[in-house]
């Protein structure tokens, strides 16, 4: 058994891989947080480290059963962004904790021998794909394919997956004015069919959501699609260990 499972981000620079996770943390905590550095302005990754990311419980020395592994953003250019194939090594546990991307060069075979046996601890649990809902068809295709590059990898695996659809409000100025509009609104719903057609994830598996970015106070409509959202991949990434463990 694990003692927790251990949830991968990954997605395009700019899609709100750390902000999505002080988002939650800041859904558990009740309070505005910033555990994850995200940067606002964007164009190159600001994420350079492979980090782990425990969520603190209301006891001192307490840790919610699950941990976010953060990742450098994919870019188009092929001298920039995170390499398709440390994200493979993260999804099988062979990245260290603190180990520094190098976008010009994927991570040598010495240093995966480094930690050759993982732990069940630290192979991932369940893929998260981040895309920004008002950038999807923007996107550039190169970076598509390698994001399903890694979901094929983690097909492969039998690792469960699932996209965090972002910025709904950018997408949307129904949805921006109230957010309980999000699954009435077409626009929304054709992001979802968009996201589901490029990235090939079924859209019961598509989950909109608004980071938090702006508010320094906590929001009840902000926190449901987030808490949705997390209830599922908590449960999928359960579900995988259960399966493993048979």
């Amino acid at each position: 058994m694990v003692s927790q499972v251990r949830i991968l981000l990954c997605g395009p620079v700019g899609s709100g891989k750390s902000s999505f996770i002080n988002s939650v943390n800041t859904v558990l905590q009740g309070r505005n947080t910033t555990d994850a550095l995200a940067d606002s302005i964007g164009g190159v990754s600001f994420t350079v480290k492979f980090k782990t990311y425990k969520l603190k419980k209301d006891r001192v020395g307490s840790f919610f059963p699950f941990v976010f592994s953060d990742t450098m953003g994919m870019e188009a250019e092929i001298s920039h962004g995170i390499q398709t194939n440390d994200i493979i090594s993260i999804l099988q546990g062979h990245v260290q904790e603190g180990y520094t991307f190098n976008p010009l060069t994927e991570q040598t075979d010495k240093q995966r021998e480094c930690d050759q046996i993982p732990s069940p601890d630290d192979k991932v649990h369940c893929l998260v794909s981040i895309l920004p809902a008002d950038k999807i068809s923007m996107m550039p295709q190169s970076v598509i394919c390698e994001m399903r590059k890694v979901r094929q990898k983690a097909r492969d695996l039998d690792i469960p997956q699932v996209v965090i659809m972002t910025r709904v409000d950018a997408t949307c100025p129904l949805v921006s004015k109230d957010l309980k509009m999000i699954y009435r609104s077409k626009k929304i719903r054709d992001k979802i069919e968009e996201c589901s057609n490029r990235l090939g994830v079924t859209k019961n598996y598509i989950f909109p959501v608004k980071n938090y970015s702006e508010e320094i106070t906590t929001n009840t409509n902000v926190d449901i699609l987030i808490l949705m959202a997390m209830t599922n991949i908590v449960n999928f990434a359960n579900d995988f260990v259960e399966r493993e463990c048979q």
